[in-house]
């Protein structure tokens, strides 16, 4: 029988889930030269900000590991602010993975703890989740 893992599968260091709002990244870190491919796009191209381009690198950045690592995204749900955070979670938690030494420096820095806000629900009869309509006393 064949064996069935491509030749780009076999180098891989670490993977994890990122998560953030209704946003989740898989995250998968390859040795490499530090590109970092989001959905088959390059990072540039899909998140075009410069902000969400530094929230993705910071614990790249944090850690001196932006050149040693190709990162692999598949990214899913929410809106492109969420996508980058959870990206930046997956990140965090595969270099944890990868290499057990970064975990006090991300961790000190926040970024192993899943941001848990989410949009609050709307309750009936208010118009947003907390708004009320106006008040009328006649």
């Amino acid at each position: 029988m064949r064996e069935r893992t491509p030749a780009a599968a076999r180098n891989i260091v670490a993977s994890a889930v990122g998560r953030r709002k209704t946003a989740v990244a898989r995250v998968v870190l390859q040795n490499g030269m530090g590109n970092i491919i989001v959905n088959g796009k390059p990072m540039e191209e899909y998140f075009p900000r410069p902000l969400w381009q530094a929230q993705i690198t910071l614990p790249l950045r944090l850690t001196n590991l932006r050149n040693a690592y190709n990162v692999l995204v598949k990214v899913s749900g929410g809106g492109l602010t969420g996508q980058a955070g959870a990206i930046l979670h997956g990140i965090s938690r595969a270099l944890v993975k990868a290499n057990e030494s970064t975990k006090p420096l991300l961790r000190q820095s926040g970024l192993l703890t899943r941001d848990a806000r989410v949009k609050e629900r709307k309750k009936y009869g208010l118009k947003r989740a907390r708004k009320a309509p106006q008040y009328t006393k006649r």
